[in-house]
């Protein structure tokens, strides 16, 4: 019965997940308060192990979500969980933030486009069937009318996260069905993880790195 630790720092949410054999046990999380992982973070972590009476020697693995997704949040959670890796000995498994993003949608047809708000009019996003297998990989995007088109024309097409709202304001089609205000939690990374555990689908702590998708880039303060 595989305990799994999931941290999930990709976006403004500082979600953390204790999980039993992919199934979410204890879950704390905080989307309200911006980019505060720095301060939450390590107290998240040590609230779930509590509520679930679990000490962090008894976990088998380590999870996080690696990207794309703010860099700031990004660097704070795989930090952490590759110290957590480290200092424990115990596996460290990394998981997509879109597919994260893409399990709290269930629909029986269509395809659901997990989608990440970057600078302007653009986003991250990855697309996925009914059943959750990507069917498009992450790309950045510059979001225009025709937009997901192939798609539209073909069925409901079910857009998540936090690229949603400027999508609404860029996009007009009978099919396309908008989930606003979630973002991605680690309460949807058990099963994920727990499935990359059984077979071993592990990182190298020394070596992994977040998945940025693009170079961080620096913007000079306003005077």
């Amino acid at each position: 019965m595989a305990l799994i630790l999931n941290i999930e720092t990709a976006t403004t949410n500082c979600s953390v997940a204790l999980s039993k054999e992919g199934k979410t046990i204890a879950l704390k999380e905080d989307s309200r308060n911006g980019y505060s992982h720095a301060e939450k973070l390590h107290v998240f972590i040590d609230d779930v192990l509590k509520e679930a009476s679990v000490s962090k020697h008894d976990l088998n693995a380590i999870a996080v979500s690696k990207g794309p997704g703010s860099y700031t949040g990004l660097r704070i959670g795989v930090s952490a969980a590759k110290g957590l890796a480290f200092a424990l000995n115990k596996p460290l498994i990394s998981v997509p933030t879109l597919d994260v993003l893409a399990q709290q949608v269930q629909c029986k047809e269509g395809v659901i486009v997990a989608m990440l708000d970057a600078r302007r009019k653009e986003v991250y996003s990855a697309i996925y069937d009914a059943n959750h297998c990507q069917v498009r990989e992450t790309q950045a995007q510059i979001l225009d009318k025709s937009s997901f088109t192939e798609y539209l024309e073909k069925g409901n097409v079910y857009f998540i996260g936090s690229g949603v709202e400027k999508t609404k304001e860029i996009i007009s089609h009978s099919n396309a069905v908008f989930i606003e205000d979630k973002l991605p939690s680690a309460n949807e990374m058990g099963a994920l993880a727990n499935n990359k555990y059984k077979i071993s689908d592990t990182e190298d702590v020394a070596y992994f790195e977040p998945y940025y998708l693009k170079d961080f880039v620096a913007l000079k303060p306003k005077s």
